[in-house]
């Protein structure tokens, strides 16, 4: 399991590299221009008080909303012959009837990635640079591609990632990862959230510390929700708990980024010729609140 973390988190660090020359705000946690009610229904805290919205896009608009989201490029997912390169491309980051779509595809002529070659294209698309928090209410309503059954293959995730403004003085996975939904065509009836923290070095994955299988059938749409406070990250599917971490780790004590991804799978989730290729995920909405 760890190969395909570490996959994402040199991701991240490519990107980061891809958009040197983007100028960086001088705030580390820029606010979008929200009404506290554009989230929709006013939601109760659990200690008492209202959620005030900070963040949302409900894709309502022809095309991707480039003050909210940043494609991330030319980094690869998949393996050997099932490959796919990031690219910012209509034919895999599109905004259609009031949805996201992230899609990886086969491409006809191969295509140069990373030091390598990629027989497919896929997609991500994050809030770098343009809008991070410390703490709050994190939703998201998806919908994976079906599948009919266990085929590997495809992997998606709606996940977050440090704020590189804010400086760390530890590496990953000590310096953190919230994976809210991890979405394996090979667990077809399952999300897997998972934080990255000091505990990964301490034998990677417990469920009910750092991971959990929580029920979420593919092709149909889910709801997966971070209640994240100082001292606790609460993650949800469809308002059922499925994973509490009460370590108030020091990872998850700064702003984190949201990211969207939809990619080919590593290791026993490989892709496979019965993958459905093209794929697409299906984001209906996100929402931020503090």
């Amino acid at each position: 399991m760890a190969m395909r973390w570490l996959v994402k988190a040199v991701a991240i660090s490519v990107t980061a590299l891809c958009l040197a020359g983007v100028p960086s705000p001088s705030a580390a946690t820029p606010r979008q221009t929200v009404a506290p009610g554009d989230c929709g229904t006013i939601l109760s805290k659990p200690g008492g008080g209202s959620w005030v919205c900070t963040f949302v896009d409900n894709f309502t608009g022809r095309s991707l909303d480039r003050t909210k989201w940043l494609p991330q490029l030319y980094y690869d997912t998949g393996t050997g012959a099932g490959r796919a390169c990031n690219v910012d491309s209509p034919d895999n980051i599109k905004v259609a009837s009031g949805t996201l779509r992230l899609s990886v595809r086969k491409v006809d002529t191969p295509i140069y990635c990373q030091g390598g070659m990629a027989d497919y294209t896929s997609s991500s698309i994050s809030t770098f640079h343009l809008f991070s928090q410390q703490y709050g209410r994190f939703e998201a309503r998806m919908k994976v591609q079906g599948t009919g059954g266990p085929i590997p293959g495809l992997q998606e995730a709606f996940w977050m990632w440090p704020d590189d403004r804010v400086p760390s003085d530890v590496e990953w996975p000590a310096a953190g990862e919230i994976d809210i939904a991890e979405l394996y065509s090979q667990y077809n009836r399952y999300a897997v959230p998972f934080l990255h923290y000091t505990a990964d070095n301490n034998g990677g994955p417990k469920p009910g510390l750092n991971t959990a299988y929580c029920a979420a059938s593919r092709g149909r749409f889910n709801r997966y929700t971070l209640i994240w406070t100082p001292s606790t990250l609460t993650i949800q599917v469809n308002g059922k708990n499925c994973l509490v971490n009460n370590s108030g780790d020091p990872a998850f004590q700064k702003p984190y980024i949201l990211v969207f991804s939809q990619m080919l799978g590593v290791g026993a989730n490989a892709l496979t010729p019965q993958t459905p290729i093209p794929a697409t995920m299906h984001v209906d909405w996100v929402k931020v609140w503090r």
